[in-house]
């Protein structure tokens, strides 16, 4: 079916109200649920096709995630939908006022390839809870995933109400060329523009959730084996082919030697002497993207890592020392797993450093005083903030995950994802019972005596 009339046929269908009721949500969720559980070992390996990425990071990051959006949307969808009363002023009564929660109608979620099956179903879920039809358009670059979620989709799902479809920029341009009312992009800060772009010729409102370039402060004060471990699980998983990985480390100087020390050992521990030989590191998604990143090497200096096989695709984990700045691989989002490490004298100057580019999508903090952390909670801004741990907060249901600035707008998760997907009504409820004849013309009321009456009643 071309885009047009898939769009048409979502629109008739969306217009029947067939989507409204709370139990035709839950129904939708739970096939999704069903679709997932099924498909779990094709998915997996899928993935596993695609990038070579570990069974249990693709468990984790995609599978499990979509499992834990769709139970925490099945129990909360019933509440979310509930019209919420707000106080009615004096002037307005006899009278009720309420903000009615409604879908917006036809959604268009494009999907980016790193994580292929949550950054596309986890949005799907938000936008099946709050009542709408939805298109998705898959990225062909995972190519065995995208075979795996079209077929899984169109298995489950009616394409009327939900459509997964296949295809590059030429696709994507002709989804875009319809009438959505919705549009949720995930991917690139340059791909992103071109969306807000088009979104913008009929004004249709959208969430963007792009990348940049995350930072990762280190102070003193921590416990340098642990601050180790953890940025190289956030850096180094999906081999560092994550939109909130942290993109480079700034490290207070007088430990930077014990710090990439600690860096090089957990890398070991983690993958062993032979990294390309581990079963627990993935590869890098294509040639382009391999080129890219060794792009991104030339005239660094390595201090651990960096091998590179490109009959596999494979790069080592690099950590780069004595980085200048102005280098590509710190003016880029790095996307892979490169860590350049840069030294800061003072937190004043870690900090102006931060707020010299734009704002990230992910900052990481590794320090236990709390006035350092409020000064970065305070002084810095960023989609989101991670104390004492990465990546770990894009798991939680609870709290919203977006960008700010260039990382992104809009953000989603849990009920987020919900409130993103609907639009919220005002409506003012008058009894026909009683009017009042001092608002019409002509006009009785002496002005003066009008501001009296108004001071008095807020």
């Amino acid at each position: 079916m071309d885009a047009e009339s898939l769009y048409r046929s979502q629109r008739a269908y969306f217009m029947k109200g067939q989507t409204r009721p709370a139990e035709f949500r839950i129904r939708q969720c739970e096939t999704l649920k069903r679709a997932v559980l099924e498909y779990e070992p094709q998915i997996l390996a899928a993935i596993g096709k695609d990038m070579r990425r570990p069974e249990t990071e693709s468990y984790t990051s995609e599978v499990m995630m979509i499992i834990k959006e769709i139970d925490h949307a099945v129990r909360h969808i019933r509440s979310w939908m509930k019209p919420i009363r707000v106080r009615t002023s004096w002037m307005l009564r006899p009278g009720k006022g309420y903000i009615l929660p409604e879908p917006y109608g036809n959604a268009l979620i494009i999907g980016p390839w790193n994580y292929p099956f949550q950054l596309l179903l986890c949005p799907l879920v938000g936008a099946i809870a709050a009542g709408n039809t939805s298109v998705l358009k898959i990225s062909e670059i995972a190519e065995h995933s995208a075979k795996v979620i079209e077929e899984m989709v169109s298995r489950y799902f009616e394409p009327e109400c939900i459509a997964a479809v296949q295809g590059g920029p030429e696709e994507t341009q002709h989804l875009l060329d319809q009438e959505f009312d919705y549009i949720f992009f995930t991917g690139s800060v340059a791909v992103g523009k071109i969306i807000m772009g088009k979104a913008a010729t009929r004004l249709t409102p959208v969430t963007l959730e792009l990348g940049g370039k995350s930072p990762c402060i280190v102070t003193p004060e921590v416990r340098l084996e642990t601050a180790a471990r953890r940025i190289c699980w956030g850096k180094f998983f999906n081999a560092g082919q994550t939109c909130i990985a942290p993109d480079y480390v700034l490290v207070q100087e007088s430990i930077r030697d014990a710090f990439l020390a600690s860096l090089r050992d957990t890398l070991t521990q983690f993958y062993g002497r032979d990294i390309r030989e581990s079963a627990d590191y993935g590869r890098i998604v294509n040639r382009r993207h391999f080129r890219r990143l060794l792009r991104l090497m030339e005239n660094q200096k390595v201090y651990f890592g960096g091998e590179t096989n490109e009959s596999e695709l494979f790069i080592a984990p690099a950590l780069l020392q004595d980085v200048s700045p102005q280098s590509p691989v710190m003016q880029e989002e790095i996307f892979g797993p490169l860590l350049p490490v840069l030294t800061y004298r003072s937190l004043d100057e870690a900090i102006h450093f931060i707020r010299s580019l734009p704002n990230p999508l992910a900052l990481y903090l590794f320090s236990d005083k709390k006035a350092t952390q409020k000064r970065i909670l305070q002084e810095t801004s960023s989609g989101s903030v991670n104390i004492n741990e990465t990546l770990s907060q894009v798991t939680s249901t609870t709290l919203p995950f977006g960008g700010v600035g260039e990382s992104g707008m809009g953000c989603y998760h849990g009920e987020e994802s919900f409130r993103t997907f609907t639009h919220y009504k005002s409506v003012l409820h008058r009894s026909i019972r009683f009017d009042n004849s001092t608002k019409y013309a002509p006009y009785r009321t002496p002005l003066k005596y009008l501001k009296r009456v108004m001071r008095l009643i807020g």
